[in-house]
Parts: structure tokens; C-alpha cells; sequence
């Protein structure tokens, strides 16, 4: 064979591969839970990816990583609100035209009646090869499909992080088992190798790098692991942790895999470019890069043609986000919780004890620094006031478990300060997760409990930290007597380890403690008490406070302005 004869053989393919994840109801370029515009959501990516289209036609493909379905007012409109209508989130993504999706933890969380509604409504197939219908013993999704581009034939392998139980309510996800991602796919890999003799094999997970909870019968963030472990991926699409991290993992055998995550609300997308050398019709070298791209390209004439097609359900969803539901007389800011007790907590910690008639009341900042503005309230400020759609649960705690939960809590809270120059709080200053804002830990983790007043001693290790003093009522507290505890299904659930690594009740006796839940979320009912009562009662509980005072209370100015540098 000539030299000529074997160039006319051989070909270079260039796809481009395009990943959101945890676009969280970012469907607009305004942000209603900030109440701004925002450079990040759909619109900017519609913009970006149909650009790219047009610059490589037929050899882009774009794919999304879940959790869509929560986030945003607009979401929780079409979730629960106008259910009859077509849900916008799968309307907008039909118009991004996905080529494939797979679904996330706060899908899972709006309930079957939702998640399964909208997966019919999508018009490009959501994976799932991990999750299990108990009833057939098959895939309750399409474990993975095949697409072509250009000759080239691709697998994608769709899976979502199996701590669901870990966190959510049965009723959400009945029927339903949710397999080690790990397991899963050294069972699918082979299979879909053999069956489909891909050229190239692409993962698409809902589940972080590395890190978060580990079990041994899962782990939350199984990326890494399955990169390093499972031989034949070429490109995983990661989402999840919200972390815009690019890697390139080399196994022993030479081969590589590039694993590519993205951050969240559409700010960033994460983007391959896969050069593929064809020879005789087979794929002989393969090559992966991939990046992270900022969107900001949200006022853009395809941008503001993609919010056009959704002119209608925008101003329908507009009129019932402003709709007044009472005042309050003071602003309230959500970045007090984290340096003592505030109004912002003790207004959640007041539902709760009354809706669950509880002893007792654990609860977080879950959105870090949000805000209630002095006056007229509308049903936008109740989703800065609670972010996530979770439920309400009473629980059976003894005393000592109740003491041991607050333990963990704030030694995950709180630094051991040795001296009165020390940090109050728990810093990761070096290593800045957007999750995490400089804290070591998320914030949604970190409880604040009323019912009792207690002292946090800052300078003790944990396990010596927690001072129960009494009941808020006065009477003595009992590490041996049994109490009724509100906590959000998530933490109810052994979200966040409280329950489980910190009040060492096993997670499998956890179903057994609830004594009861609600129907619905907690943001419904904290709306609906603001309907009936008209106005918001604002004061501070202050039942518990950091000692010893003469080294916290320095401490805590200096770490607010380290938190919050533009107060």
C-alpha cells in the first residue's frame, strides 16, 4: 500500500462534548431567589452551545447531570402549583435540545408525581443504570443510550449518588433501590463494551468528585473512584458538588480518563474537545481535553430569543411569585446564625416547635446568607426564607443523643480555640469550595437547636463542647429522659451524619424515631402562618450563646468580617 493509499484511509474526527448539572430551576436570566439579573442560566447556555453548534455542525453533543427540578421559585410553580400545565423546566430544556440527561438527588425530592411527569415531558432520554423498580428488579431508567456522531458511535452510561435514602422521605422515592455507583458500573461497562463496541464511552453522573458521605455499602461522590477503578471511560461528566473541577486520571495501563464537573445555576458549563484518529474505519487514537467556561452571555440575541418562547409561563409565574402574603416589621439576615442566636433562626425554630408541637428544635442556615426585607412580604421571600422543598418530621431523642448531636454539630461548626486570638469558627481558608464559602463545612449542617438553653464551650474538644443548662421552660433537662425533636426530613433522613455519626443512633432505626411528618414542605406551612397571622412576630430566642465570652465575642467580629468582608 502507497503512502497516498494509507492517508486516504485515515481521518480525524473533532467532537465537542457540552455538560450542565444542578442548573436548579435557572431557566431565567433573572435570579428570583436573589431578586437580580443574573450572567449564568439556561438563556446564557442556550447562547453559548447554539454558537458552538453552529461553528462545528453535527458534532456537538450536550448533556445535562440533574437536579433541575429545584432551586428557583419557577420551579416549584410547575411542580406543585400549575400541575396540569406542561412543565416549563422540561419546555426549556426541550428548546436547549439535550441529547441526554440524567436525574438528581432534589429531582428525587419533588416526589414521584413530579420527577416522573417531567422525565415523560423531556424529549432526549434521563439515565439512571443505579436506580432499581423494586417491583421488576430492572432499571427503573434507561441505564445508558448510544449516539452517533460523525461515524462514531458513543455510549453514555447515566447514574445518580445513591444517598436518596440517606436523605429523603420514602414516600419520594417508593418503590425504588439505589445501587453503589461503583458496583453499577463494573457491572455496565462490560456490558455495553461487548454489546455496543463503543468508540467512546462517556459517564454522566450525578455525583461529585470525591468526599461527602461514605458507607461501606456506598459513597456519595464516586467520580474519582470509578475513574480510577473501572476501565474504559474516556470522559465522565460529573455534577453534584457544585465544583467546577477538571482532571485527568492515567490508569496503570496507560489509558486515561478525564473527568469534567461544572458549576451550578448555569454560570459555568464544562466543555470537551475529543480528537479522534480513524484508520480502516476504526478508531486508533483518541484524545480528550476539557475546560471550564464562565456563561455570560445571557443578554444576547439567542438568549433573549430562548426567554421569548417562554414569554407566557414567565408572566404567569411572575404574578404568583409577587403576590403579597403579609409584613414584617425589621429586616432579617440569615449570616447572624452563624455567630450566635438570631431572628432568622428562631423564626424557623418557632414553626417548627409549633407545628411539630416538639420539646425540642434542630435547624440550619440552608441557604448561607439570605434575607428577609423590612415590610410587604410575597411568596418569593418565603424561598429565600427556606431554600429546599424538605418536610418536617417529630422524632423520639434521648437526652444524651440530643447532647452527643450537638457535639458533632458544632465541632464541625467551630474551631478549638487554644487562645484569645484564635478563629471562632471553622475555616478552610486555603481551599475556598463556592459550597462552602471559607467555612471547613456546609453550612446546612450546621443546627442551631431552641426548646433548651445550652452553652457552646469553644475552648473544649468535642464530646465536651455542649453545657445543657435546662429546659427553655425552665425545668432541669435529662441526658436519660426521652424528648420529641422537629428536624427537616433531610437530617431526619441521617442527612449530614447528625443523627447517625453524632447522636449514634443507626440509620436503619431512624424510620422507627419519627413519630410524625407532614404532608408537605416547610415552606408551605411557614406561608401559610404568615397568611393567617398577617404579620411576622421578629425577636431572638437567645438560649444559647459561645463561651467563654471574653475570647468569643472578639473572635466572632473578627470572623464576621473574615466571613462577610463587605459589612
Amino acid at each position: 500500500m502507497t503512502t497516498s493509499d494509507a492517508q486516504s484511509h485515515t481521518r480525524d474526527v473533532v467532537l465537542y462534548w457540552a455538560h450542565t448539572s444542578d442548573v436548579h430551576g435557572s431557566i431565567f436570566s433573572y435570579d428570583y431567589l436573589k431578586n437580580r439579573t443574573t450572567l449564568g442560566g439556561l438563556p446564557a447556555v442556550y447562547s453559548y452551545v447554539n454558537n458552538l453548534r453552529k461553528q462545528h455542525p453535527g458534532r456537538v453533543i450536550l448533556s445535562d447531570g440533574g437536579d433541575v427540578l429545584q432551586g428557583q421559585p419557577v420551579a416549584y410553580y410547575y411542580n406543585f402549583i400549575n400541575t396540569g400545565a406542561p412543565h416549563v423546566i422540561a419546555t426549556a430544556m426541550n428548546e436547549m435540545d439535550y441529547d441526554c440527561g440524567t436525574i438528581g438527588n432534589h429531582d428525587i425530592e419533588t416526589g414521584h408525581d413530579v420527577y416522573d411527569r417531567w422525565i415523560k415531558e423531556c424529549n432526549y432520554p434521563i439515565l439512571g443504570a443505579n436506580i432499581i423498580d423494586e417491583r421488576t428488579g430492572e432499571t427503573y431508567l434507561p441505564p445508558y443510550i448510544m449516539i452517533e456522531r460523525e461515524g462514531i458511535r458513543i455510549a453514555v452510561l447515566g447514574m445518580i449518588t445513591p444517598g436518596i435514602p440517606h436523605w429523603l422521605p420514602r414516600i419520594l422515592w417508593s418503590n425504588l433501590q439505589f445501587q453503589d455507583m461503583l458496583t453499577c458500573a463494573r457491572k455496565w461497562v462490560p456490558y455495553i463494551q461487548e454489546k455496543e463496541k463503543p468508540d467512546l464511552l462517556v459517564g454522566l453522573f450525578h455525583s461529585g468528585y470525591n468526599g461527602g458521605m461514605i458507607f461501606p455499602d456506598y459513597r456519595e461522590n464516586a467520580t474519582e473512584q470509578i475513574a480510577r477503578e473501572v476501565p474504559g471511560f474516556d470522559l465522565i461528566c460529573f455534577g453534584h458538588d457544585h465544583n467546577p473541577r477538571i482532571s485527568r486520571i492515567v490508569n496503570p495501563d496507560g489509558s486515561s480518563v478525564v473527568c469534567m464537573g461544572t458549576q451550578d445555576a448555569g454560570s459555568k458549563i464544562a466543555q470537551a474537545r475529543i480528537r479522534l484518529k480513524i484508520q480502516d474505519g476504526k478508531v486508533v487514537a483518541k484524545n480528550v481535553w476539557a475546560e471550564s467556561i464562565p456563561m455570560i452571555e445571557s443578554q444576547s440575541p439567542d438568549a433573549m430569543t430562548f426567554e421569548a418562547m417562554l414569554t407566557e409561563e414567565r408572566q404567569e409565574f411572575a404574578r404568583w411569585v409577587r403576590l403579597p402574603i403579609g409584613n414584617i416589621s425589621e429586616d432579617i439576615l440569615e449570616r447572624e446564625a452563624f455567630f450566635g442566636p438570631s431572628t432568622f433562626m428562631s423564626l424557623i425554630h418557632e414553626m417548627q416547635l409549633n407545628l411539630a408541637g416538639a420539646d425540642i428544635s434542630f435547624a440550619a442556615p440552608v441557604s448561607f446568607d439570605s434575607r428577609l426585607n423590612k415590610g410587604k412580604l410575597t411568596v418569593r421571600d418565603m424561598f429565600s426564607l427556606y431554600k429546599y422543598e424538605n418536610f418536617l418530621y417529630t422524632m423520639r431523642l434521648t437526652g444524651q443523643e440530643i447532647k452527643d448531636y450537638l457535639e458533632m454539630d458544632y465541632a464541625q461548626w467551630t474551631n478549638r480555640m487554644t487562645g484569645p486570638d484564635d478563629h471562632i469558627l471553622l475555616f478552610d481558608l486555603d481551599h475556598r469550595n463556592p459550597r462552602r464559602h471559607g467555612l471547613k463545612n456546609l453550612s446546612y449542617n450546621m443546627d442551631s437547636a431552641a426548646g433548651i438553653i445550652y452553652e457552646v464551650d469553644v475552648t473544649k474538644p468535642e464530646g465536651e463542647k455542649i453545657h445543657i443548662l435546662c429546659m427553655a421552660s425552665g425545668r432541669p433537662f435529662y441526658l436519660d429522659r426521652e424528648y420529641t425533636v422537629a428536624v427537616n426530613s433531610y437530617r431526619g433522613n441521617g442527612g449530614g451524619e447528625l443523627l447517625t455519626k453524632g447522636a449514634g443512633i443507626p440509620h436503619e432505626e431512624l424510620e422507627s424515631r419519627i413519630v410524625k411528618e407532614t404532608d408537605k414542605d416547610l415552606r408551605y406551612f411557614l406561608m401559610l402562618s404568615i397568611i393567617n397571622n398577617g404579620d411576622v412576630n421578629v425577636y431572638k430566642m437567645n438560649n444559647w450563646r459561645f463561651v467563654p465570652e471574653a475570647w468569643a465575642i472578639p473572635a466572632l467580629e473578627r470572623d464576621r468580617q473574615l466571613l462577610f468582608p463587605e459589612e
